[in-house]
């Protein structure tokens, strides 16, 4: 599998680019949000999922690592490809379809073409249990990213998102107001704090 690429731009569309990978060209697939900050010339490394068919080898490139994961993860639910999962980044951001799942909001599900209610609800009940809700982030501010972070490391280790959820406001609970935490103490912390509570 391609984890990454990293290159000069060589060309970019609306819904693709070209990095200049050792001499060859890899065209990649990505999201509008993503294409956005692309320019020709500019050396980039992009996160990636490499999606294989009979007919094809499709790479897809995220300039978020989060988006790559979350591309990956609505693919496990019946019904959603490759193609759906991009739409669905193309249209909501990661936290929003997190929170989407989460709470049930078949409105926001179905905002993206291709999804309709009964797919919506097949997404919600297969993913729900998986995906967990994360703090909104305010604009321009840092605060919650770690709490994502470290939920999706806990999911990541087999926890559900209930449990992960409670770890991790147990830890923010903890926190001097205004600090962010190292991640790996943070996650350390979550974890003791479930094992505490399953003894």
């Amino acid at each position: 599998m391609i984890s990454h690429v990293r290159g000069p731009v060589a060309a970019v569309t609306l819904t693709s680019a070209v990095i200049d990978v050792g001499g060859i060209g890899m065209k990649v697939l990505c999201t509008p949000s993503t294409v956005a900050g692309l320019r020709v010339g500019q050396e980039v490394q992009l996160s990636t999922s490499m999606v294989v068919r009979e007919d094809s080898l499709t790479v897809f490139g995220f300039a978020d690592p989060g988006e790559r994961d979350m591309f990956e993860l609505l693919q496990t639910a019946s019904g959603v490809g490759p193609k759906v999962a991009q739409a669905m980044l193309a249209v909501l951001e990661p936290d929003r379809i997190r929170h989407a799942i989460g709470q049930s909001d078949f409105t926001t599900l179905t905002s993206v073409p291709g999804i309709g209610r009964k797919g919506a609800e097949r997404i919600v009940i297969e993913l729900r249990d998986r995906i967990g809700v994360t703090t909104t982030v305010a604009a321009g501010g840092s605060a919650g990213i770690w709490r994502a972070q470290v939920h999706e490391a806990m999911i990541g280790l087999g926890i559900s998102a209930r449990d992960a959820d409670a770890a991790v406001d147990q830890v923010a609970a903890g926190l001097e107001p205004g600090t962010e935490p190292d991640m790996s103490t943070a996650l350390r912390d979550a974890l003791r704090t479930l094992s505490k509570v399953n003894r």
